[in-house]
């Protein structure tokens, strides 16, 4: 489990954070840091910690069903050790959110997706930096992470689908897929073979083996 850190920027997320305390005293209930070597090429954004999944484990996509599928496809790909995310070390990539804490609903307001930005722009600059000789990435998973990553990039990125890709600064490359929740793999909307066929589009960009 990560450090907790603590931030009170965000009036409602603290408040639902002091509640989550109460009703689950042994979950980790604060902000949820990235998970993975700062000097990894590939960022996979997410939108907020899940109540039972990061809210609870301290790392994002551990801990609930959108982690497992995630797990699965990223070791296959020779992006993690582990296809059972609590067991597994991530290689060359990294895992975070744009909201850190865990919103009412499983939703965040546009308020506090602008407040939080500021520690996705730090993950940004960790990741990519102008002049950069080797490819770096952005898998955003749902259309909310892809917003949130165009607006922290400050670009426009084509309209979010299953697949879409672009590069958004010289050497930096944002993907768009459906997010891997239980509702959308329940539903059809994802499979294992949609993903991880972006998965490997990913890796050939960055120039990885993607197993």
């Amino acid at each position: 489990m990560a450090a907790k850190t603590q931030c009170s920027r965000c009036p409602r997320l603290v408040a639902h954070r002091l509640i989550m305390r109460k009703d689950q005293p042994t979950y980790y209930n604060a902000p949820v840091r990235a998970w993975g070597a700062v000097n990894a090429r590939l960022l996979i954004l997410g939108l907020a910690p899940g109540m039972h999944g990061a809210n609870r484990t301290g790392q994002p996509f551990t801990g609930d069903a959108s982690g497992y599928f995630l797990f699965e496809a990223l070791e296959r790909a020779g992006l993690a050790s582990h296809a059972i995310p609590e067991q597994a070390k991530l290689i060359g990539s990294r895992i975070t959110n744009v909201v850190k804490c865990l919103p009412p609903a499983n939703l965040p307001l546009p308020v506090e997706m602008n407040t939080c930005r500021t520690y996705l722009l730090q993950e940004i600059d960790e990741l990519w930096k102008p002049g950069v000789r080797k490819p770096r990435a952005i898998l955003a998973l749902g259309a909310q992470a892809y917003a949130g990553a165009a607006k922290a990039l400050e670009v426009r990125l084509p309209k979010f689908e299953h697949g879409v890709n672009s590069e958004a600064r010289d050497q930096l490359w944002v993907f768009g897929s459906y997010h891997p929740s239980r509702r959308n793999v329940n539903t059809g909307r994802i499979d294992m073979a949609s993903f991880e066929d972006i998965v490997r589009r990913v890796c050939g960009v960055l120039g990885l083996d993607a197993g």
